[in-house]
């Protein structure tokens, strides 16, 4: 098995895409650096600058790549390419 990718995830407080999004990653026993920007513009900011302007929490970032909010981590789980993008497969 390949080592596991560097995952970011965006988040703010009582977000419930973010949990979702959270909870989804957790179900595939990955672990996940979260930064919460909810108290913060400069966080904020960079979670713009780094995802192309996008202001919605969750953004999400695997291995320094954008692949975009929760709906789609989902579409990504329900095409079965997230467990690849993992490397779980």
């Amino acid at each position: 098995m390949s080592e596991a990718p560097n995952i970011e995830i965006y988040t703010a407080m009582a977000c419930g895409y973010c949990a979702r999004a959270k909870r989804l990653l957790e179900s595939k026993g990955v672990n996940f650096h979260e930064i919460d920007v909810s108290m913060s513009s400069k966080l904020r900011g960079e979670m713009r600058s780094r995802s192309g302007g996008r202001q919605t929490v969750p953004q999400i970032f695997l291995d320094g790549e954008h692949i975009g909010d929760c709906d789609e981590l989902f579409k990504l789980e329900q095409a079965g390419h997230l467990d690849k993008l993992l490397k779980m497969a």
